[in-house]
């Protein structure tokens, strides 16, 4: 880890750099428990999140799906919530947020930084078999918050998980404020088509697929109460939800349907 590596995050050149058609109100904050509880607070309070970015430097009550926690040390990571507008997009298709995040999150890795990453369903960002991202979407009508936690400096003794990897575990050494540049520039544009289209058209569901590490594999759907669905996932839904063929019998899995979607053996 180099001695730049957990810089704070300059809230000056992001606002400068994304304050726009996209996101309206960007903000760091030293420490909070979770910035999507921030973002959904600040909404019930009656604030329009819509365009609202929220970063913290350290998130000590960080939360996972099925309220999974994790915390990591402060400027290890880029921990962000945003606010999306769902204008023009039935709700049906609600469920593609988490997903292209993940694909804009991927992008980004490849293009700016050069790491190979790939996107596991629903919510993961890996880089081999190691998690580098996990993505949180919740609804807070009429917006989606959507929280990234993006693993930058973290050493293996610092992880929150031991199936997590970090972008210095990987060899690379990135500005934080850059790259926060880079993701929140490339999540407004996906976001923007994704609304014009009113949901996931052709080039974003070809994009997840190039991009997914899901599709064509044999998987385990582990539903609550340990029962479980085996097969090979097949592709997304309209609804961002995974199509697995169990033998001649296609099954449709949402998200929220799932507790862990594991490899199956073959």
């Amino acid at each position: 880890m180099t001695t730049s590596a957990r810089t704070p995050l300059n809230v000056h050149k992001l606002r400068s750099a994304v304050t726009g058609a996209a996101w309206h109100q960007v903000d760091v904050v030293e420490e909070t428990g979770s910035t999507n509880a921030d973002l959904i607070a600040r909404a019930a309070a009656g604030e329009d999140i819509v365009g609202a970015v929220l970063f913290t430097e350290h998130q000590t009550a960080g939360r996972g799906r099925h309220g999974r926690s994790w915390s990591a040390p402060p400027r290890s990571q880029i921990a962000v919530s945003v606010g999306v507008d769902t204008t023009g997009v039935a709700v049906e298709g609600w469920g593609w947020v988490p997903l292209l995040t993940g694909v804009a999150v991927a992008h980004v890795m490849r293009e700016f930084v050069g790491v190979d990453a790939g996107v596991k369903w629903p919510n993961d960002v890996l880089v081999g078999t190691g998690k580098l991202a996990g993505i949180l979407a919740e609804v807070s009508a009429p917006a989606i918050v959507v929280g990234l936690g993006l693993n930058v400096s973290l050493t293996p003794d610092e992880l929150p998980d031991p199936k997590a990897i970090s972008l210095t575990m990987l060899g690379y050494d990135v500005d934080r404020t850059e790259l926060a540049t880079a993701l929140l520039q490339e999540l407004g544009s996906r976001l923007r088509r994704w609304r014009l289209a009113g949901g996931a058209d052709a080039a974003l569901t070809e994009d997840y697929h190039r991009l997914s590490t899901t599709i064509g594999t044999r998987v385990r759907a582990v539903l609550p109460g340990d029962s479980e669905i085996v097969g090979t996932a097949m592709g997304i839904d309209d609804a961002g939800r995974l199509l697995i063929d169990t033998d001649g019998s296609m099954v449709t899995i949402s998200a929220g349907d799932i507790t862990h979607l594991r490899p199956a053996q073959s």
